[in-house]
């Protein structure tokens, strides 16, 4: 197909990405600001307040982490504390179902493998758009169909 995107493309929902990295940004300087500006408040309570700060820093982090690449040979799935390498042989079909929270991978081996890279949630029409991408590639590329 032709109209199929230049490999390797890189899928992750950015609006959501955005949004959470701006308000964890947010919530770490503000928590800082708050530390330091307490006049009150000892040393350890100071280093609490950033380390709680960092912490919910690091959670949006790690949640904004999902991404799916797809390139010649494959696709690799990041999910918040995975990353699965998968061949285009073992992509089945790529489904994104209505109310699906994201895109689901059914494998080869009888499984399926949930890709948090692809979501509706923010962009529905970015979402679908990047499903159908990642399907038509499957498609062409692997055994799925």
């Amino acid at each position: 197909m032709s109209d199929l995107p230049a490999l390797p493309v890189t899928f992750r929902p950015n609006r959501t990405r955005a949004v959470l990295l701006t308000v964890g940004a947010v919530m770490f300087a503000v928590l800082t600001v708050i530390a330091l500006i307490l006049p009150k408040i000892g040393p350890g309570e100071r280093a609490s307040f950033i380390l709680t700060g960092a912490l919910l820093f690091g959670v949006l982090v790690l949640l904004s982490r999902p991404k799916v690449v797809a390139d010649e040979s494959g696709v690799t799935v990041v999910n918040l504390a995975t990353r699965r390498r998968l061949a285009w042989a073992e992509i089945l079909r790529v489904n994104l179902r209505p109310g699906d929270p994201w895109v689901f991978l059914d494998l080869s081996d009888g499984t399926s493998l949930p890709a948090l890279g692809i979501q509706p949630g923010i962009a529905r029409q970015k979402a679908i758009s990047d499903a159908r991408t990642l399907r038509a590639l499957a498609e062409s590329r692997g055994t799925g169909g």
